[in-house]
C-alpha cells in the first residue's frame, strides 16, 4: 500500500530537514529578525499581534533586537500570539514602561565585576562573562542592560582575569555564562577551558547555557570532546521555561552531556503568562526528568528594566509552589528563590501549603 503525505506534512519535513542541515553556526547566526519575520513565520499577522496583546506594530527594539533560532520557532504554535515560547522572545511596547524599583542593573553586578569578563559575587564560585551573543533573547533577561563591551577581554586581556582566578584559592568553582558561552566557538572554549584547567584549586566547571534547548545542534563531537578532557568535575545548567520547549532534539543533546560524565540540571523563570501555575511547573518538571535532568532553580523575576510585565507577586508564587510541592516528589521541586544585591546566596522563597 502506498502512503501519501499530505501537503501540510510535506511542508513541515521539509522545514524540519532544511533547520537540520543548517550547521549550528548558520542556525545561530540567523536567529536575528525582525517582528515582522517572526510574525510570518507564525502564520500571525500584524492585526493579530496588535488585537491579541495590545501590541504596538511599530515597536522597534533596537536596544534588544528579536534573536530566536529556527529549532525554537519549530516548536512554537503557529497562529497562536499566546503561544508560552513565543511569549519570551516577543517584543512588547510595555518594556518601555518605567517601572519604579526595575533597573537596568538589579543584581548589582557592576559591583563585583572586578576585572573584564569576571564577576565574584559569591566566596567559592566566580562567574565568567564568556561572550556577548546569545541565541535567543528572552525578553526578561536580567542581562539585557549589562555592559559587554566592557567585558569582551581579548585573550592577552584574559591574563588578568587568570591571575584573579589564580590569587584567590578560595574560588573552586568557574561558571561559564555571558550571554550564552556555548555562542562561543569551540576554539575559544578549549583554549579558555585549558587555562581555567590549569588552576588548581578550580575543581567544578559549570556552564549556564541555554542553547541545548534552543538550538540542541549546538553539542557536537568538538565541543563534547573539550568537556571530557576537563579534569574535575562538569556541571551543565539549562535553562527551560516550559515543557514545550523540551523536545527530542533536546533529550539527544541531553543524552550527549550526560555520556561524558556531565551532571545536567534545570533553571526556569517564573513568568506572567507563560508558566505561572502549578499546572505548567509539574509538567516541565515531569518532562525534565524524562529526559534525564533535574530541576534545580526556580527563580523569582529579576527586577530587570523593561521585565515588569512578566512579574507575578510573592503570594502568588508560594501558592502556586505549595501545589507544586504536594503534586510532586521532593527530587522534581525546584527550590524557589529570589536572586538578591548584595547578599551571600540566593533567597530562598518558602512556598504556602
Amino acid at each position: 500500500m502506498i502512503t501519501r503525505t499530505s501537503p501540510s506534512c510535506q511542508t513541515e519535513n521539509t522545514v524540519i530537514r532544511l533547520t537540520e542541515a543548517k550547521s549550528w553556526q548558520q542556525l545561530l547566526s540567523d536567529s536575528t529578525l525582525t517582528l515582522a519575520e517572526l510574525l510570518q513565520k507564525l502564520d500571525i499577522t500584524t492585526d493579530d499581534f496588535t488585537a491579541s496583546i495590545d501590541g504596538d506594530p511599530d515597536i522597534n527594539p533596537q536596544d534588544f533586537p528579536i534573536r530566536a533560532p529556527a529549532p525554537f520557532i519549530d516548536r512554537m504554535g503557529k497562529g497562536d500570539i499566546n503561544d508560552p515560547l513565543l511569549r519570551q522572545v516577543l517584543p512588547l511596547a510595555k518594556e518601555h514602561d518605567i517601572t519604579p524599583g526595575y533597573t537596568a542593573d538589579p543584581l548589582h553586578e557592576a559591583d563585583f565585576n572586578n576585572t573584564p569578563g569576571l564577576i565574584h559575587k559569591y566566596h567559592s564560585r566566580a562567574l565568567l562573562i564568556v561572550t556577548k551573543a546569545c541565541a535567543i533573547h528572552c525578553r526578561y533577561c536580567f542581562r539585557r542592560h549589562f555592559p559587554y563591551e566592557d567585558n569582551q577581554p581579548s585573550r592577552a586581556m584574559w591574563t588578568k582575569t587568570l591571575d584573579y582566578l589564580q590569587q584567590h584559592t578560595e574560588i573552586n568553582e568557574v561558571i561559564y555564562s555571558g550571554g550564552d558561552p556555548l555562542a562561543s566557538s569551540n576554539g575559544q572554549l578549549s583554549w579558555l577551558s585549558q587555562k581555567v584547567a590549569a588552576i588548581k584549586h578550580i575543581k567544578t566547571l559549570r556552564i549556564h547555557t541555554r542553547l541545548p534547548v534552543v538550538l540542541p545542534q549546538r553539542i557536537d563531537t568538538e565541543l563534547l570532546e573539550i568537556l571530557q578532557q576537563w579534569p574535575g568535575k562538569k556541571v551543565v545548567v539549562i535553562h527551560s521555561n516550559h515543557v514545550n520547549e523540551l523536545d527530542a532534539s533536546v533529550k539527544i543533546a541531553v543524552d550527549k552531556l550526560k555520556a561524558i560524565g556531565v551532571t545536567v540540571l534545570n533553571q526556569t523563570v517564573l513568568l506572567k503568562g507563560i508558566n505561572d501555575s502549578a499546572t505548567a511547573l509539574v509538567q516541565l518538571s515531569e518532562r525534565l526528568f524524562d529526559i534525564g535532568v533535574l530541576p534545580y532553580y526556580l527563580h523569582l523575576l529579576d527586577t530587570v528594566s523593561g521585565a515588569a510585565h512578566f512579574a507575578i507577586s510573592d503570594n502568588e508564587a508560594k501558592a502556586i509552589m505549595g501545589e507544586v510541592t504536594s503534586r510532586l516528589p521532593g527530587y522534581l521541586v525546584p527550590r524557589l528563590v529570589r536572586e538578591e544585591a548584595d547578599k551571600t546566596s540566593k533567597t530562598p522563597i518558602l512556598p504556602t501549603f
